[in-house]
């Protein structure tokens, strides 16, 4: 199954793509507490995103090992000096398909750009390049999607559910999952601690 990613934003009055939902504390359900997400597309049509927060349980050269893109984890030649590339749960929607959300110098013919200097390939061709030494400089992994149905989105922000904020790249990409949520939050010059305390109140 295709995802339609809708990327133009047309329709919308103030298009989030490229900006980050941050899950306010009366979000307590998972997968989405305490989650930061990075959206990829907002229109008309609805929004799609990705958890770029919370950590799959395989490693980025096992998981190129178990889908047969290299035989062992020995054969991978991430870039120099690159990051080890994170796997992220990227939400509850298809959540065995794969997606990468890289810098943008990479590109193939399945590449679609998503803001300024990001762009992301849901196809297999990027997992090999990474692996030979001549993927993107930067590059987290997602498997599943979050996705929001035309006007959900909306109505849980304005339900007081979701901050959002235009997104850092240094948070996208970053190998320190763990604080990436007080970080995002950092953005909007909250403390998650003043936050959590806010919970409940008007």
């Amino acid at each position: 199954m295709d995802v339609d990613l809708d990327l133009e934003g047309e329709g919308v009055a103030h298009s989030l793509e490229g900006h980050f939902l941050i899950a306010m504390p009366n979000i307590s359900d998972e997968p989405f507490a305490r989650t930061v997400i990075y959206l990829c597309a907002h229109s008309p049509n609805g929004a799609m995103g990705f958890i770029i927060n919370k950590a799959q349980p395989v490693s980025f050269p096992a998981l190129l090992t178990q889908i047969g893109v290299v035989e062992t984890e020995d054969d991978i030649r991430l870039p120099e000096g690159g990051r080890e590339v994170s796997v992220c749960m990227g939400g509850p929607v298809e959540k065995g398909r794969g997606f990468v959300l890289h810098s943008d110098d990479y590109d193939s013919e399945s590449t679609v750009p998503v803001a300024e200097k990001i762009s992301l390939t849901p196809t297999i061709d990027i997992l090999k390049a990474l692996s030979e030494g001549v993927g993107p400089r930067t590059a987290i992994m997602a498997l599943g999607y979050s996705g929001w149905a035309p006007g959900q989105l909306e109505s849980e922000i304005a339900a007081n559910g979701w901050l959002t904020c235009k997104a850092d790249l240094g948070i996208v990409f970053d190998a320190d999952l763990d604080n990436k949520y007080s970080r995002a939050l950092g953005l909007l010059g909250i403390e998650p601690a003043f936050l959590a305390g806010e919970a409940g109140h008007a």
